[in-house]
């Protein structure tokens, strides 16, 4: 009940601050991070969590499913058949590019055998759009620009997970007696993908039955019922729920737009209230410990996987096109933030019993905080360079606030 405690606290905070945190610096992320480091065992002891806690694993598994579900319903399957080619070089080149560069640094500066290594390249391959909500959450920003995000991130989750899986089978002895291999991944990569596309089109089927329909006050709750017994689906069945929500919230959106629209509110406040939840726990981990215990050359492999391999691979993939602007070129190149993925994939390694797990699990937890707090202090600022001015729809003191008829003309005007 602490912990319910806490995070009430930190959420009421968040929520007042968050004006101020659209408009500068300061980012919300960052304030649940603080604030689980602040009152785990390493500081004040208010709350008890080991990486091992079935609590860890449960809130950034669900934060993963509700950010990659509604970060679907974001995608245009039409505006994305026609503009294929950046995100498909961004996770066919950028991504491997990644995660050999990554595997190359954690090996000479940090130690670890090289199946080790590659194992925590391919944890912090996947990238997270939430820690950049100014960039891909504003129409102000070029539409490819957020699609190339959007979709990478969505995307990249799952083609990491199968590559964790036989890593960490090949790292040595795990946890687990049964080994997961090679066909058993993919049969799970299947099913994701199957249940993704198949539960909304039958969602959507009933809908259109004459008898059936949802009263307009309920109708945000049928996408919402959809994501659940989806979610639940594929853990009753080992389908990876990653894959599944990201191409759900795709196919809902597309054969549906109004349940889009109707689920657009409530879903966004679902994904962040998860995302802030999986932020406290993971901050809980966060200890003076953690930190004293990665070496001088893991921390330098912090700061080249955020500021030269991620910016460096995307580039490297981006060459010669000229769909996007080479000021879009640099900001995509920049935000690919360790996120929601990392830490699951990350919990998977230190909870498989590897040899060096714990050694892999320090450097990853580094580096994913070192990114959150990096990447999400930075969105509102290079948001501004794309003519972002109202961040929050919060309207100055000395400005009166736009009326809906007014806000549809400025619309029309558009």
């Amino acid at each position: 009940m602490v912990l319910v405690v806490v995070f009430g606290a930190a959420l009421l905070v968040a929520v007042l601050l968050s004006g101020l945190a659209a408009r500068t610096v300061l980012s919300t992320s960052f304030l649940f991070l603080v604030g689980g480091a602040l009152v785990s065992d390493g500081f004040l002891g208010l709350i008890h969590i080991t990486p091992d806690s079935e609590i860890v694993s449960v809130t950034a598994d669900l934060a993963l499913f509700a950010v990659l579900f509604t970060d679907g319903m974001h995608v245009s399957l039409p505006k994305l058949r026609a503009n294929w080619k950046n995100p498909a070089r961004a996770l066919g080149l950028g991504m491997p590019l990644a995660f050999v560069f990554m595997a190359l640094v954690t090996h000479y500066l940090v130690g670890l055998d090289w199946t080790t290594s590659f194992l925590v390249g391919a944890v912090l391959a996947p990238t997270d759009p939430v820690f950049a909500s100014a960039i891909v959450g504003r129409k102000e920003v070029p539409a490819k620009l957020r699609q190339l995000l959007n979709v990478e991130s969505g995307i990249n989750d799952g083609l990491a997970l199968p590559v964790v899986l036989m890593l960490i089978a090949a790292a040595g002895p795990t946890a687990d007696s049964a080994e997961a291999s090679g066909s058993t991944i993919a049969v799970e990569l299947l099913l994701g993908l199957v249940f993704g596309v198949v539960l909304p089109l039958m969602v959507n089927g009933l809908v259109r039955f004459r008898l059936l329909g949802a009263e307009p006050k309920l109708q945000p709750l049928l996408p919402l019922a959809t994501g659940i017994i989806l979610y639940a689906t594929c853990h009753l069945t080992h389908a990876n729920p990653y894959l599944a929500a990201f191409s759900a919230g795709a196919v809902l959106a597309h054969v549906s737009p109004e349940a889009k629209t109707s689920f657009e509110p409530l879903g966004e406040a679902l994904a962040e209230l998860a995302k802030f939840a999986a932020l406290l726990v993971f901050g809980a981990l966060l200890t003076p410990q953690l930190f004293g215990d990665l070496s001088f050359g893991g921390y330098a492999a912090v700061v080249l996987a955020i500021a030269l391999i991620r910016p460096a691979s995307l580039l490297i993939s981006l060459l010669g096109t000229s769909v996007i602007s080479r000021k879009e070129k640099l900001v995509a190149a920049w935000f690919g933030p360790k996120g929601f993925a990392s830490v699951v994939y990350g919990l998977l390694v230190l909870q498989s019993g590897i040899p060096q797990a714990e050694e892999a699990f320090t450097l990853i937890a580094v580096c994913i905080a070192f990114s959150i707090i990096a990447h999400s202090s930075t969105d509102v600022p290079i948001a501004r360079a794309f003519d972002v001015d109202d961040l929050v729809g919060i309207p100055d003191k000395d400005q009166p606030a736009t009326t809906d008829t007014e806000e549809g003309r400025l619309d029309q005007r558009a």
